[in-house]
């Protein structure tokens, strides 16, 4: 069984302020109170490392970046735990609806056959997790 988080908000503010909070990797720590750092070049193929929140403990977190396409999308995915066991794909999504306001996609996913234990130990601080980055895009959005 996987875990499969998907969290959508509409944002008051143009895709372009929207994509430019979620890549401006460097500020991550000033709004994003669950992946707290980041760096990444963004080129499929190229890490992406992360210090990620989980209920208080802060992890390093290195994956790999499988699409970007500039001012839209980009995704991730951990390193593929042999034999199935267990992967992963991180996604994000800006769609404009307009001049002035868009919608961010945000969508984990977490399968193999050992997700339902990492679920067990970690999903209520992904879910958490992943609906506070949410929220803080866009409070981040519509405060430029």
């Amino acid at each position: 069984m996987s875990l499969v988080i998907d969290e959508t908000i509409e944002i008051d503010a143009p895709a372009a302020e929207v994509w430019q909070v979620l890549t401006d990797f460097e500020r991550y720590g000033e709004w994003n109170t669950f992946c707290v750092e980041a760096a990444s070049t963004l080129r499929p193929g190229d890490p992406i490392d992360m210090q990620v929140n989980l209920g208080g403990n802060r992890r390093a977190q290195r994956e790999w970046i499988r699409s970007h396409t500039e001012g839209t999308e980009f995704s991730y995915a951990m390193k593929p735990v042999p034999l199935g066991a267990l992967h992963s794909l991180r996604s994000h999504t800006v769609v404009p609806l307009g001049p002035n306001r868009s919608r961010y996609e945000s969508r984990f996913t977490l399968a193999g056959w050992l997700s339902p234990v990492v679920t067990l130990a970690l999903g209520k601080h992904l879910r958490a997790g992943f609906g506070a980055m949410t929220a803080g895009v866009a409070q981040r959005a519509t405060s430029h």
